[in-house]
This record gives C-alpha cells, sequence and structure tokens, in this order.
C-alpha cells in the first residue's frame, strides 16, 4: 500500500521511552507451577552455571532442571521444603524467585502485511519476486508446523515437558506467516517473505480441570528462559526473535525481561507483543524488558520492539471507529515503542491453508518482519540501530493511543 508524499512527509522518529513483545500476543498467567520450583540466578561472577547447579545440588537436595549459561546465569530446580532459605543465601547466588507460567493468547485477523507497506519495500511482498534470505527468525512459542507449504521452517528445538516437538496449539504457526510466509502462489505472505524460520517451542500442554492433556498455550517461565537462552547461544546472525506472550510483571519475571535485555545486548533484535487486556504495557513483561534494574528508568532504543495492535475500519462499523486506531484490548503506555496492525489477521494455520487471529501476539511478528527487511540490506546493523530505522519510517496515522500519545505505525517502505 504505497502512501502518498503527503503521509510520507509526516513519517516522523518515535521518541518513545522503551520496555522491552501478549505475551505479545500471548497473555498472562500468574505462577501456578509446582510450589517447589525455583529459578536459581547466579552473581555475575560465577564462571560454571553447570558446575555451580552440580554442586549445589549435592548441597542442598536440588533437583536441576534447566541450565542457563548466555542470556543469564543461573539453572532451574526443585527445592527441597525447609532449603529454601540456604539457596537463597548461598554465596553464589544473586536472587532466587519461584517459576510460573505465561501463556499465549487467543486472536483474530490479515491485511496487515500490506498496511505497513510491505508490498512496496525492497522484497515487494505479494509480487511473487522477492525474499529474504539472509537473516533468520527466531519464533519463540508454541512451535511452528514445519509441513505447512507457505512457511520455510529450517529447524525446530523443544523446551517444553511434552516430546512432540510441534505445534499443537497453532499460536506460533499463525505468528511464523505474518513474520515470513513465502512469496507465491498460495496462502498468504508475509512482510519478510521466505525468511527461514526456526521454531523455538516454549509454550505448550495444558490440563483441564479433570487432568485430560490439552494442546494448550502455557509454558514454564524455566521453559521460556531455556528457550531465550538456546536462541543467545545459538542464533545465526543477522538475527529477529518474536515474543508472543506475557505475564503480569512480578519477581518471578525479572529474569525473563534480564534474559531478553542480554539477548538482544547479544546482537539479536527483539519484538515483543504488549499484552492484550487493555492496561499498562509495563505492568507486563517481557513488554516491560526496557526498564532497568537499577533505577527503573526506560532505556531508548536497545532492541527490544514492544509493539501495539491497531485495527482496520470496516464498513458497517459506526462512524466513532477511526481506521488505524488502537486495538481496544491491546496494552498501551511509555513502554511500547510501535504500533502495528493486529486485528483480524489472515495467517497460516495449523495443518495447512489459512485462519485470522487477533490481537498484540498479531502486531508484533510485523515489526519482526520489518527488522529482517532492514537487516536484510544492513547486515551488520546493531539491534538498537535496527530499532531507531523502524520508528524513523514510522508514520502518524493521526490517531490516538489511549493514554493520548500519537500513534506511530510501522512502515516498511523504505526497507
Amino acid at each position: 500500500m504505497k502512501r502518498t508524499s503527503v503521509l510520507l512527509a509526516g513519517v516522523a522518529v518515535a521518541l518513545f521511552l522503551i520496555c522491552g513483545a501478549v505475551l505479545a500476543q500471548a497473555q498472562p498467567s500468574k505462577a501456578v507451577g509446582p510450589p517447589d520450583r525455583y529459578i536459581v540466578v547466579l552473581k555475575k561472577g560465577v564462571s560454571d552455571p553447570g558446575q555451580a547447579a552440580r554442586g549445589m545440588a549435592r548441597r542442598y537436595g536440588l533437583g536441576v532442571g534447566f541450565v542457563y549459561g548466555h542470556a543469564l546465569k543461573g539453572f532451574s530446580a526443585t527445592v527441597p521444603d525447609g532449603r529454601l532459605e540456604k539457596v537463597r543465601t548461598d554465596e553464589r547466588v544473586d536472587y532466587v524467585e519461584r517459576d510460573g507460567t505465561m501463556s499465549a493468547v487467543g486472536q483474530i485477523l490479515p491485511w496487515g502485511v500490506n498496511r505497513v507497506d510491505a508490498d512496496t519495500s525492497s522484497t515487494r511482498a505479494g509480487n511473487g519476486s522477492g525474499a529474504v534470505s539472509n537473516v533468520h527468525a527466531y519464533v519463540i512459542d508454541t512451535g511452528i508446523d514445519g509441513t505447512h507449504s507457505d512457511l520455510r521452517v529450517e529447524s525446530h528445538v523443544n523446551f517444553t515437558d511434552e516430546a512432540n516437538n510441534k505445534d499443537c496449539n497453532g499460536h506460533g504457526t499463525h505468528v511464523a506467516g505474518t513474520l515470513a510466509a513465502k512469496d507465491n502462489a498460495s496462502d498468504v505472505v508475509g512482510v519478510a517473505p521466505g525468511a527461514p524460520l526456526v521454531s523455538v517451542k516454549v509454550l505448550g500442554r495444558a490440563n483441564d480441570v479433570a487432568g485430560t492433556s490439552l494442546c494448550g498455550y502455557t509454558g514454564s517461565i524455566s521453559a521460556i528462559l531455556a528457550g531465550i537462552n538456546w536462541v543467545t547461544a545459538n542464533a545465526q546472525k543477522p538475527a529477529v526473535a518474536n515474543l508472543s506472550f506475557t505475564g503480569p510483571s512480578s519477581p518471578e519475571t525479572e529474569p525473563v525481561d534480564e534474559a531478553v535485555r542480554k539477548s538482544a545486548a547479544s546482537g539479536i533484535l527483539y519484538s515483543v507483543a504488549a499484552g492484550n487486556d487493555g492496561k499498562l504495557a509495563c505492568n507486563y513483561s517481557p513488554a516491560d524488558a526496557g526498564r532497568t534494574n537499577s533505577d527503573g528508568a526506560w532505556k531508548k532504543n536497545n532492541g527490544i520492539v514492544t509493539t501495539a495492535a491497531t485495527i482496520r475500519r470496516k464498513k458497517n462499523d459506526p462512524p466513532t471507529v477511526k481506521n488505524n486506531s488502537e486495538w481496544p484490548e491491546s496494552n498501551y503506555g511509555a513502554c511500547v515503542d510501535l504500533w502495528a496492525p493486529g486485528a483480524s489477521i489472515l495467517s497460516t494455520k495449523l495443518g495447512g491453508g489459512t485462519k485470522t487471529m487477533s490481537g498484540t501476539s498479531m502486531a508484533s511478528p510485523h515489526v519482526g518482519g520489518g527488522g529482517a527487511l532492514y537487516l536484510r540490506s544492513h547486515t551488520s546493523a546493531s539491534p538498537s540501530s535496527v530499532e531507531a530505522a523502524l520508528k524513523g519510517a514510522a508514520w502518524r496515522p493521526g490517531t490516538k493511543s489511549k493514554d493520548g500519545r500519537t500513534i506511530l505505525l510501522e512502515n516498511v517502505d523504505p526497507f
């Protein structure tokens, strides 16, 4: 969708304070993991987290789960009754938080690729000619359907409790399509057409009240940390990562924020969903990952782009509904960096074909795709530079967020 010169002249650099991907889509849940499961974050001076975990396991009788050595130093573990305070006061430990869960949020919606002008970008998305082949996209979610003909899935890794290393929910597959569906004659096209995708499964099955295993979109914080840790250690750069999940900010979620910040600092652009509760995004993790630990201030352009969702006015909508206005359920506030289409987005469906979903989970991969487009021709750009470029290319449609701020809508036409 090519904009007029008048609109292009109005493009401005976003001066938002950052926090920093619903879960981007993703929605919240409180810590509901077993009461004896914890995340142990080690001090910076600890050189070998695995060795520390083994030593503490012997000393305190811990059951060690994941070990983290890249996005942050630490491990997950079950802690026997009466031993928690001893673990907290161990000289190697920085802090300990209970393991909890985060969840992907259901959505609806797909005119977004056109609205952000991917069709007039360097790949001319939709004309069957362009592709992004040199930027890897890591979808940290419920997995991706590797059999979908419209997605270029290169590999899968699984950090959930279930053995099935596939998307059983569809959320991650839908996110992947908006980001990078192939530009071919079938289904849909993504913002960064054909970009190689890596499925990082951290959200999986859930149990109903009867104990029956259901295909869900919930994951433990320990599994989410393992996924971010793996991406930090193994990402083939240039790279972008998408987080379409979230949970209420709390001491339990601070390790997630810390891991995202360190992973972005390692050279990976993160697109993060603002959340779907119609509340302040700064009260949700990892949408608040741009907040520093020391003074609570926001960092500008730290390579973590928190994205709110916009809507497209429909024919029968009342006059009060404005085109490119904020989706009513979208979170908002100082932690939001950009806005992107998130209502009724058409994208790839689990098992083949397409479906529509709505939410900030759908908005976030538009920005991840935009980052991949920029990196396609600026392969050595830092995540902070990519974020600055995305904000600089954004345009002002004349609508405002719930807090009165002017909406800056993603525009990838220059890329």
